[in-house]
């Protein structure tokens, strides 16, 4: 499957969301192994079965927006320099990008990337990563991620 078989209707909200999970995944993915982001993405089109009846548990992506995916994938890696240095800026000074859990740090690099680079609106970027953030944590790293993407909503850096 390729970015042209990617669903070419409005995707469902489901759709975007799911599509930003796996984004986080590939993020993590492209992290973690040291591919690249072309690598990575090949890799969940070739492996993972993207379909409304597949499961995350199973290792596929149910019902994704692909191009929204790539999108994301593709953006973060390609300005992960500036995307990174918007984050180092908002983070606390006691949590050090390097600190952060691998997962977190994908997900907010994806969010940042979202909110500083495309015309989504801020607070549908804010509402969909603290869905993500509460499918992937119990703590308190969705009220971290709240107010980390406020602040860069409330700088004026994205899209009212």
């Amino acid at each position: 499957m390729t970015a042209s078989d990617a669903p070419t209707s409005h995707p469902t909200r489901r759709s975007r969301t799911i599509a930003r999970v796996a984004a986080v995944q590939a993020l993590f993915q492209c992290e973690q192994s040291g591919d690249n982001a072309e690598t990575v993405l090949n890799q969940f089109l070739r492996h993972r079965r993207v379909s409304p009846t597949a499961s995350f548990e199973d290792g596929h992506i149910p019902d994704a927006d692909l191009t929204l995916m790539q999108e994301i994938v593709r953006g973060v890696t390609q300005k992960q320099d500036k995307v990174d240095h918007t984050l180092s800026d908002l983070l606390p000074e006691q949590w050090p990008m390097a600190r952060l859990d691998p997962v977190l740090r994908s997900l907010l690099r994806a969010a940042v990337f979202e909110i500083a680079e495309t015309d989504t609106p801020d607070r549908i970027v804010i509402n969909e990563y603290m869905d993500v953030a509460h499918g992937f944590f119990f703590g308190d790293e969705p009220k971290m991620v709240n107010g980390i993407l406020d602040t860069l909503s409330r700088r004026g850096e994205g899209n009212a």
